[in-house]
């Protein structure tokens, strides 16, 4: 894409009536540029999710303009939206939101399927394979550890080969072994096949291996980072929270 994956045009996110609502997010600009990872973090009640949620047309955003994969969808409806969802956007998160009664080989082609789209057999074991899972495709979620199962959430998002893929804490429920496997297919994804990630995380480690990372506190902007390390990451977060 010579656009970028994502583009929030000062947005606000309001929540309540004017005078005793709150802003969720107050005039955010970013652009996340096509075939980067970029992390969003920030002391709890920053607005993380919000961002995370406006970008993907998952809320309204009360002002401003959203642009994904270099389509303005500030005032798309429902329905446009939600073809976008099945085809565009892909969604990790925290919990995996697997369905326990499909194999893994089915849990990775029911979005297809709700698309009404026939996923081939060898293209849903290949997608398994690329996340090491090929030997898995007929074992259910609770025969899967959590970063077997975190893999498969990730190979059901990309299955549709998304421009964007939205990640929310994809770690936290992960130990450290199992999260480290995860960050390194997530890295392999962005280097190798050019996929644009936008991921929120609270853990500096997790943000240290992003492109970028972009710090909020009260709904806006406070700092960014780039090439970021662990300790920079940490240091700038702790500030924030102090």
């Amino acid at each position: 894409m010579s656009f970028p994956a994502v583009e929030l045009r000062q947005v606000t996110r309001f929540y309540g009536a004017r005078n005793t609502g709150v802003a969720a997010l107050d005039g955010v600009s970013l652009a996340c540029p096509a075939g980067t990872w970029t992390a969003v973090m920030g002391p709890s009640g920053s607005g993380k999710s919000t961002l995370l949620h406006c970008a993907a047309g998952l809320e309204q955003v009360t002002t401003g303009r959203v642009v994904l994969a270099g389509r303005d969808i500030t005032a798309a409806p429902d329905g446009v939206l939600t073809e976008m969802r099945r085809r565009t956007i892909g969604f990790v998160f925290q919990n995996f939101n697997l369905i326990g009664s499909l194999t893994a080989e089915q849990n990775v082609a029911f979005p297809l399927k709700l698309a009404g789209i026939r996923a081939s057999r060898k293209d849903v074991r290949g997608v398994l394979g690329s996340v090491g899972l090929a030997d898995r495709a007929t074992h259910r979620p609770r025969e899967l550890s959590g970063g077997q199962q975190q893999r498969v959430a990730i190979a059901r998002a990309m299955i549709s080969r998304p421009a964007v893929l939205f990640a929310d804490e994809p770690t936290g429920a992960l130990d450290s072994h199992s999260a480290k496997v995860v960050l390194e297919l997530l890295r392999d994804m962005v280097r190798g096949a050019g996929q644009s990630i936008v991921m929120v995380t609270h853990d500096p480690a997790v943000a240290a291996g992003a492109d970028a990372v972009v710090f909020l506190a009260d709904g806006r902007i406070a700092d960014r980072l780039d090439a970021p390390t662990t300790h920079q990451v940490a240091d700038r977060l702790a500030r924030l929270e102090s």
